[in-house]
């Protein structure tokens, strides 16, 4: 990715090579301790709070993503994914449990969020880390998939500029109750 985007050097480029180690570990295997003990962290604290909304930023979205789908008892009235990798391929995206599965065409598609959990993704074009933006593509059951620029000058992928977006508030508002 740092190639990709001419960012090998830099402290985004060592931005990059952390976040990937993490990565990395989280999905070395389907049944790694590690990729287990966070799921079942979120899984549990989502159980215990019942928000309606969960925000996932980053690699954060992976592991609630597979969290609610080990647990499709976990049913959050919006799923809101910020500067997903979900669908990065050969990184991410064929790791996930569940495994993406073969559509009407020859694409693999994602499994949707069971129950009746609304899935709205924000990704800013210029996020490293979102790639490739458009979740819509590669995911069954997003309700909205919204490409917006909320990075400023070099602060890339912050979660800090998503949740300031107008974007995450005008999807967030609804479920406030205010």
């Amino acid at each position: 990715m740092a190639r990709r985007f001419d960012l090998a050097e830099g402290p985004l480029g060592v931005f990059i090579r952390l976040l990937c180690g993490e990565v990395a570990a989280y999905l070395r295997s389907v049944d790694a301790p590690e990729r287990i003990a966070a799921r079942e962290e979120v899984a549990a604290r989502i159980a215990l709070h019942r928000p309606r909304v969960v925000v996932a930023h980053s690699l954060g979205s992976v592991v609630a993503y597979e969290a609610l789908h080990a647990h499709p008892e976990l049913q959050p009235e919006l799923f809101l994914t910020l500067g997903s990798p979900l669908a990065l391929p050969r990184v991410v995206f064929e790791r996930l449990i569940p495994a993406p599965r073969p559509a009407d065409s020859p694409q693999l598609r994602g499994e949707g969020l069971p129950g009746r959990t609304r899935w709205v993704n924000i990704a800013d074009p210029g996020d490293p880390v979102a790639v490739p933006p458009r979740l819509g593509r590669f995911f069954n059951g997003i309700a909205l998939d919204h490409t917006t620029a909320v990075s400023a000058h070099y602060r890339f992928h912050h979660a800090e500029n998503y949740l300031l977006s107008a974007t995450t508030a005008a999807t967030i508002a609804p479920y406030l109750g205010i």
